[in-house]
């Protein structure tokens, strides 16, 4: 099973920085234990959504010849919780890009107020090199995963 923690992309500009949004609902099912009767995302959560943007931002600035692996978070502040009923704005610009990965600087926002910024540190692997078996297609991975929250907007990489 593969989690998402975006919910659609509103701007990539290939590169230099993509927009993504996370809409927070209560039919989320963390949400029911975290915590009981005052649910808040979980901030390795809102991380992970960080990740995924900037992740998806780096990958495909190399047409996704590698697979994107998390390697260090060398900082993270959070600063208020998303609840329910909050749409969350993941904005990651492209740091700098290298043959053995990247980083990336990402904040999460809700109506404006900072909730969360990270730098993202990532490694660039080989499916071979990373212990993955033969035919191992990244489309049905990060590049579909892409291509479908691109064209729930009708958004294009520019």
């Amino acid at each position: 099973m593969r989690w998402f923690w975006i919910d659609k992309f509103v701007d990539f500009e290939s590169g230099k920085s993509a927009k993504s949004v996370k809409n927070v609902s209560l039919s989320e099912e963390h949400l029911h234990d975290h915590f009981p009767g005052f649910p808040v995302m979980p901030y390795s959560l809102i991380m992970e959504g960080m990740a995924q943007t900037g992740g998806i931002l780096l990958g495909e600035s190399h047409q996704f010849e590698y697979l994107v692996f998390l390697a260090k978070v060398p900082k993270f502040k959070s600063h208020r919780s998303a609840r329910p009923g909050d749409q969350l704005i993941y904005t990651a610009t492209l740091i700098y890009s290298r043959e053995e990965g990247g980083m990336t600087e990402v904040t999460a926002h809700c109506e404006g107020e900072l909730v969360a910024e990270a730098e993202i540190v990532f490694a660039f692997l080989k499916p071979e090199d990373a212990g993955v078996q033969g035919n191992l297609d990244q489309n049905n991975v990060v590049e579909a995963g892409l291509a479908g929250l691109l064209a729930e907007t009708g958004l294009a990489i520019h």
